[in-house]
């Protein structure tokens, strides 16, 4: 069978692909002529093609490869492209330089497979069809989570996490530092959040209830330090990536309870880092003493993370510690509120002004789409109708139903998937077609919606292996649905899935070979030998 057209293969699909005749051919001397502006997307294609090609791509003012930033093309917005490759030039040109790194993404994927190896074949020859291509991103929001609190990654991979995301012109790295399991992000005036609350013990108790995947007995460590957060800030704005820190509070902060009791709502208590899954029922307390300490860990998050987001959590903060407490039962009174109940939206409402107040937008997530304050960006993640109730009620949405976003389940039920959060599987084919993006939203409501992001919580992926097992080619299907919204297209998607397969193949991407699929051009052996297994950790 004929391999696919290459730009047919495209992932995600562009809004426009017209196929011309020819190829346009690297030699030794092809060099790049670079605009004001698009430098940095010239280095990135230099940075990306050098490994493999040996190619220098020199700068010279008569290159054969364009790189263009024209203002004038308002109509392409912040990310879109134009590219124009004819047999002896390559056009590309943007209005903006995230336009510019999304089209170097496209030339990586118009390029044969083995471009992205990495590994050294100068023997060439190195061709790019002849293609006119207008491309537009339905969504500002693209993006995926993942969580480093429950099992750390090294900065090292997230650099490849970045990478990848790249590839699939995905813009936004949401990056989970915190939780009842593990604090990551450092703190210069709190060295215990990591000298503590970095490390989760050994239980000795067995599972409670006899329930497995609720307990992890596991000693676990780690902890990023400022320079490496500000080099992975650095190389991902490269890629056009920005890096989104989430803190969580007032719930999910057992490992902040472990390193500093006399946050909690019994300072007397000592607590472990929590060494179970699910929600802990520990929060923070409501005095003073929080507020300060909460202010100041943002302060230095932000000082680290320049993204015009902060996500400060919210969610699952159970108030029955609350409820028990005399201290907090008489801040809700001196506050004027109805119950203890009342103070969450209360405790948001001063950590979101606090990060307004610092021109950045805060992000919290939301069960109902109702009980965030206004100036919040939300994260609805419950059910799809909840997105659009959130835009009506005047907040920018992140849609991120767990049923077609959360990729720490399985894929399928075949008893031979590896460990999983329990519940019903979630397809590739329910992740492309999420009905939070739907086309029944109306006009106003759409402005709202920012766009979308996948979610992998990392209770059962413990390594990269078992990372990218669980996140591809799944994260495919959402980069694909988030950059073409209401225009995407499921048969169209598998048909550009199995030749995609091959750059993932060259990629090293330990991915979950996927059912009804065509093989990939270049197969290679894959460390999960059958959809029911995964990499051994």
């Amino acid at each position: 069978m004929p391999a696919p057209h290459p730009e047919h293969s495209l992932v995600p699909r562009p809004l426009k692909v017209s196929s011309r005749p020819g190829r346009f051919t690297f030699a030794p001397d092809t060099s790049i002529r670079a605009t004001p502006g698009a430098e940095g997307a010239a280095d990135l294609l230099r940075t990306l093609l050098a490994p493999t090609t040996g190619l220098p791509l020199a700068p010279s003012a008569t290159g054969r490869i364009v790189l263009a930033l024209d203002p004038q093309l308002s109509g392409l917005g912040e990310e879109g492209y134009g590219l124009t490759i004819g047999p002896d030039t390559v056009l590309l040109r943007a209005a903006r330089p995230a336009g510019l790194l999304c089209g170097v993404q496209t030339l990586r994927q118009l390029l044969p497979a083995e471009t992205l190896s990495g590994a050294d074949r100068r023997g060439g020859p190195w061709t790019l069809p002849c293609v006119e291509i207008s491309d537009v991103p339905a969504h500002a929001w693209r993006g995926t989570m993942l969580d480093v609190a429950r099992h750390f990654q090294p900065v090292s991979y997230l650099r490849r996490y970045v990478d990848l995301m790249a590839l699939h012109k995905l813009n936004t790295l949401h990056l989970h530092l915190t939780d009842d399991q593990g604090w990551r992000m450092p703190v210069a005036a709190y060295p215990k959040l990591t000298g503590i609350g970095g490390h989760r013990s050994q239980s000795m108790a067995g599972p409670p209830g006899g329930v497995p995947e609720m307990f992890d007995g596991v000693p676990h460590s780690g902890a990023y330090t400022r320079q490496e957060l500000r080099d992975l800030v650095r190389y991902a704005a490269a890629r056009g990536v920005r890096v989104v820190p989430e803190i969580e509070m007032p719930g999910h902060v057992r490992a902040a309870l472990a390193a500093h009791p006399e946050l909690g709502n019994d300072p007397s208590r000592r607590l472990g880092v929590w060494t179970r899954w699910g929600v802990c029922d520990t929060v923070l307390g409501v005095h003073e003493e929080v507020f300060d300490f909460c202010r100041t860990v943002l302060q230095e998050v932000m000082d680290v993370f320049p993204s015009p987001y902060i996500h400060v959590g919210g969610d699952e903060c159970p108030t029955t510690e609350w409820e028990n407490s005399p201290a907090a039962r008489q801040r809700a009174a001196a506050e004027g509120l109805a119950d203890t109940r009342a103070l969450h939206g209360w405790f948001m409402g001063r950590i979101g002004a606090f990060v307004t107040e610092r021109g950045r937008t805060p992000v919290g997530w939301a069960e109902t789409g109702t009980e965030l304050p206004l100036d919040f960006t939300v994260m609805t993640w419950r059910d799809p109708s909840h997105a659009r109730t959130a835009a009506r009620r005047g907040h920018q949405v992140v849609a991120a139903h767990y049923r077609a976003t959360y990729l720490d389940y399985a894929e399928s039920a075949d008893p031979g998937e590896p460990p999983a959060q329990p519940g019903p599987p979630v397809d590739l084919r329910t992740v492309h077609g999420d009905r939070s993006l739907a086309d029944d939203w109306g006009p106003a409501d759409t402005g709202r919606l920012l766009g979308t992001q996948a979610q992998l919580w990392t209770e059962y992926a413990r390594t990269p292996d078992r990372i990218e097992y669980r996140t591809y080619p799944r994260l495919c299907a959402l980069a694909d649905r988030a950059w073409s919204g209401t225009r995407a297209d499921w048969p169209g998607f598998l048909a550009r899935l199995g030749p995609h397969l091959a750059r993932l193949d060259a990629l090293g991407v330990r991915y979950r070979p996927p059912e009804g699929v065509g093989l990939p051009l270049n197969p290679r052996p894959q460390p999960a030998a059958s959809p029911g297994t995964a990499p051994t950790p």
